[in-house]
């Protein structure tokens, strides 16, 4: 007995020695192999990567430069550079010699430092004395073109893979396409003002040479790649007739109209007061021709897509729907399109709806696309009622998805089949096309690219980081990356994590708001039908009606009456969505922590009756 339990120890310990000492030697000799479990696949090497690494035509080198011993009191940063370097070792293995890595720690006051200063890494103060840490990458190429990361954020490791490819994208290819803007918005800036540029530019600029082209140019430019109009409401004829040859000559746009450009500072018109001023813009001078329509003064609202927004009620500050700014999900967007078939969520605003003629020469086939929950809502009424309850009370689904953004493609005609508005003079310069094939992206709405429906800014040790909280931006350097040509990047956008909503909790709570603004509803009717019953009987009364009669008076007792009742079952209402939502928590929290614990403790325990059984007596 004593030497099986000598044997038994002995075989334990050298187990365990045996365990630690292929753990040990597995992280040392094996680090790029690793499980991604996460529902998106966010932490696997995509094949846009794996193309991109393998279609390197010369040399890229990049310096890892990381304060090890600096930033050695913070866990977060020393765990997320363990991460970081691992993914850089396996871009340099699968670009078969076409990438050189280097790992540089720039020690306080060292040439290392100098040089990641030098390079365009920014520094964090970790103590009193000064000392800065430094976490980023310089990439470079055989023409000394140049890279940067300023610094790794850890909030941002979701697309820790899209940031690095489109690193070494830019410099395989440093020759920037060229995309003209035609806007009529602030788009980028007011330099007198010192406005910044839309973050939408500075996403661009990452991997195009973003071009103002001003509001209405009257030509454009040979070496544009692609076109990009934006909110044209004041196109002069002579950037009419140019927008319509540039078309019609077979060159891709992206085309964004708006019923109602929340960005548009325009005013009422002074000599006009109470009119409501002029944000809208269409191109329908070619729409027509085209069998397109952007339905005038008409806003897409969906239920089932609605943001939540803070408004004041009755009872005080509340949380409601507003059905013309829509969350709109992968369910809303074209799963069989390059420009949207990886996206998550894409945030939009007051905007139109596309529909097409049955005369119509053009295929379209929608991009985005509200539910079947949807409605075509009055432009002006946004304008005149700012309740959005009002607007839910109101609110009557068409049953039929409305369209939103749209690929359009085929043969049309020319706007102007007389020929150029400038005579002969202009008919000179260009040759004059009565029709052409176009392809292009149509998009009925503007705010699409504004700041505030997709990013949000935080500030990590000092700078100002813009923190992606919808697919925006993606959505269009989706689209001119496909109209020129170029997907591999497309696999790699929408990778990182954006929020995601209970969509079991939000069905419960809207059930509940539904109800309780139609008993709210109810309420208010019995209130107005009591106010006129009591002034019929006040105008029965003697002494002018100051005098209540006993009528009256039952009248008002019975309208209390039925208003507390009413109330109470308001109350009843808000308590039941309160525990629908604390209930259904219950049981994720349960499936989350206690399911499996119990799960296998049942399997441990039946096998451990299994073998009791099979045991021999």
């Amino acid at each position: 007995m004593r030497a099986q339990r000598l044997y038994s120890t002995t075989g334990l310990l050298l187990a365990s020695a045996l365990a630690v000492s292929v753990i040990v030697v597995f992280n040392a000799l094996v680090t790029n192999v690793r499980l991604d479990l996460t529902e998106n696949r966010l932490f696997t090497l995509s094949q846009g990567t794996r193309n991109i690494l393998g279609a390197l035509e010369e040399p890229i080198t990049l310096e890892l430069y990381f304060s090890r011993k600096t930033l050695a009191d913070f866990p977060l940063l020393m765990n997320y550079a363990g991460r970081v370097r691992d993914l850089l070792e396996e871009y340099e293995a699968k670009s078969g010699g076409g990438i050189h890595l280097k790992v540089i720690e720039p020690e306080p006051f060292s040439e290392e430092e100098d040089e990641a200063v030098a390079g365009g890494l920014e520094g964090i103060a970790v103590n009193a004395t000064g000392d800065r840490g430094y976490f980023g990458l310089v990439g470079t190429n055989s023409t000394d073109d140049q890279a940067v990361i300023p610094f790794f954020q850890t909030s941002h490791e979701a697309a820790l893979e899209y940031d690095l490819t489109k690193l070494v994208y830019g410099l395989a290819h440093p020759k920037k396409r060229v995309v003209g803007i035609v806007t009529g918005l602030p788009m980028f800036g007011f330099p007198a003002m010192q406005t910044q540029n839309w973050a939408i530019v500075d996403a661009m600029r990452e991997f195009f040479d973003a071009r103002d082209l001003g509001p209405s140019p009257d030509s454009i430019d040979d070496d544009v790649d692609l076109l990009m109009v934006v909110h044209p409401k004041d196109l002069k004829e002579d950037a009419k007739y140019a927008l319509d040859q540039y078309l019609l000559a077979g060159r891709n746009a992206i085309l964004f109209v708006d019923p109602l450009a929340e960005a548009d500072t325009s005013r009422p018109d002074p000599d006009a007061p109470g009119t409501i001023p002029d944000l809208d813009s269409d191109l329908e001078y070619l729409f027509g021709g085209w069998g397109i329509e952007v339905l005038k003064e008409k806003v897409a609202g969906d239920i089932a897509a609605a943001m939540r927004v803070q408004t004041r009620g009755a009872r005080g500050p509340e949380e409601t729907y507003y059905l013309p700014w829509l969350r709109l999900g992968k369910d809303n967007l074209n799963q069989e399109d390059f420009t949207t078939s990886e996206l998550e969520v894409i945030h939009m605003g007051t905007a139109g709806i596309i529909e097409k003629r049955d005369n119509s020469p053009l295929q379209m086939t929608p991009l985005i696309h509200t539910s079947t929950r949807a409605m075509a809502i009055e432009r002006d009424l946004i304008f005149i009622q700012r309740d959005p309850n009002v607007m839910l009370q109101n609110f009557s689904p068409e049953n039929k998805k409305l369209a939103l953004a749209a690929r359009l493609s085929g043969t049309v005609p020319t706007a102007y089949p007389d020929g150029p508005p400038g005579g002969a003079d202009q008919a000179a310069q260009a040759p004059f096309l009565k029709e052409g094939k176009i392809n292009l992206i149509l998009v009925a709405d503007t705010d699409v690219l504004t700041d505030n429906f997709w990013i949000r800014r935080q500030n990590f040790f000092g700078m100002d980081i813009p923190q992606s909280i919808a697919n925006n931006g993606d959505f269009l350097i989706n689209a001119v990356d496909n109209l020129s040509g170029s997907t591999d990047l497309i696999s790699l956008r929408s990778r990182g994590e954006y929020s995601r909503p209970f969509v079991v909790v939000e069905e419960i709570r809207l059930q509940a708001e539904q109800q309780f603004r139609e008993q709210e509803q109810a309420l208010r009717n019995k209130l107005e039908e009591t106010e006129k019953k009591i002034l019929e009987l006040q105008s029965q009364g003697g002494e002018g009606g100051v005098i209540l009669s006993p009528e009256q008076t039952k009248e008002i007792e019975r309208f209390r009456d039925e208003e507390l009742r009413t109330r109470k079952e308001l109350r009843s209402v808000q308590h039941e969505l309160q525990k629908n939502i604390e209930r259904l928590g219950a049981r994720i929290k349960f499936a989350n922590i206690g399911l499996m614990p119990i799960l296998i403790a049942l399997i441990a325990l039946g096998a451990g009756l299994y073998r009791l059984r099979r045991r021999p007596a």
